[in-house]
């Protein structure tokens, strides 16, 4: 039987639980000085950024990587899957770490959750950098103008839509994440003993109990507020421009969310902004080359706002 014990991986870092916003969250902490939150996407846990964040906490940084609501250890109540809770988890995880504000690395989810933190909290965020994730009102936009594209690419996780699916992702030691995992990544990072070993520790913490439900609720709450006032509300929100200095890294062979899709991103900034494409990788830019996110993260959190 899996458990929350399988994600608690021992290394130069240190584990504890942490409330906010309602829920315990479980971060991994290293180093000591300003902030760097880390945020992991889908399906992946705090371990995307193990290394990474070792060499953030190296240069002078307090570098926290955290189970999102729902994932490894943290806490998975039903409800708080949509896009308001989930950045509201984002802040009070800032103030209970003992900060005023933090600057953000996400990736996929992560980097969605990114976008609507510093949206609807600017003072808290005071950078951030975004890694395979378009603007949430560029990607819906992109869902109806690019049938063909970003329509296509979202074809896997229409399925999450069905009642009951998470029964499907986890069937045989969750073997639906491996798929999903391959065809969103670059081929050259997918024939390496790491890429194996990566995804063999992903499908371990998507068949912690009641993990792959939370992790699907997410993508059931962006399709169902679509057709509700919450979403309404939410795509108003989104809109207001942000003012937080922003990296946007991806990937040329994300097959997840298409570049073309994210590209159109930066309409939504009116502080700094900077957009890379990045050659040869796909969807998990942080694990397929992390030594050149590594340095583009330090590049960034280390400029002067």
């Amino acid at each position: 039987m899996v458990d929350d014990t399988s994600v608690l991986i021992e290394g130069p870092w240190t584990h504890r639980f942490v409330g906010a916003n309602g829920s315990r969250f479980h971060v991994v902490e290293a180093g000591t000085g300003p902030l760097v939150l880390f945020l992991h996407g889908f399906p992946e846990f705090w371990w995307a950024w193990h290394d990474i964040m070792t060499e953030v906490a190296d240069a002078g940084f307090r570098a926290v990587a955290i189970d999102l609501r729902g994932y490894g250890a943290s806490d998975k109540p039903p409800r708080g899957y949509d896009g308001y809770t989930l950045a509201a988890d984002i802040t009070g995880l800032i103030r209970a770490l003992g900060e005023r504000s933090a600057m953000l690395v996400g990736a996929g989810a992560g980097g969605m959750i990114g976008w609507a933190a510093a949206a609807f909290h600017p003072k808290m965020i005071s950078r951030m950098v975004v890694l395979g994730a378009a603007h949430p009102l560029r990607l819906r936009a992109a869902l109806f103008v690019d049938p063909r594209g970003q329509m296509a690419a979202t074809a896997p996780i229409l399925k999450f839509q069905v009642p009951r699916y998470e029964h499907a992702l986890t069937k045989d030691d969750a073997a639906e994440v491996g798929e999903l995992m391959e065809r969103w990544s670059g081929p050259a990072w997918t024939a390496t003993p790491e890429y194996a070993d990566y995804v063999a520790k992903c499908r371990v913490a998507m068949q912690i109990p009641q993990a792959a439900f939370c992790a699907l609720e997410a993508y059931r709450w962006v399709f169902r507020s679509t057709l509700r006032l919450q979403g309404y509300r939410f795509v108003k929100a989104m809109q207001t421009p942000l003012t937080t200095p922003t990296l946007h890294l991806h990937g040329e062979r994300d097959t997840a969310i298409l570049a073309r899709t994210a590209q159109g991103s930066g309409r939504y900034v009116v502080a700094p902004y900077e957009w890379r494409l990045v050659p040869d990788v796909g969807h998990f830019l942080h694990r397929e080359a992390p030594s050149m996110v590594t340095g583009e993260i330090l590049r960034w959190v280390k400029t002067t706002p």
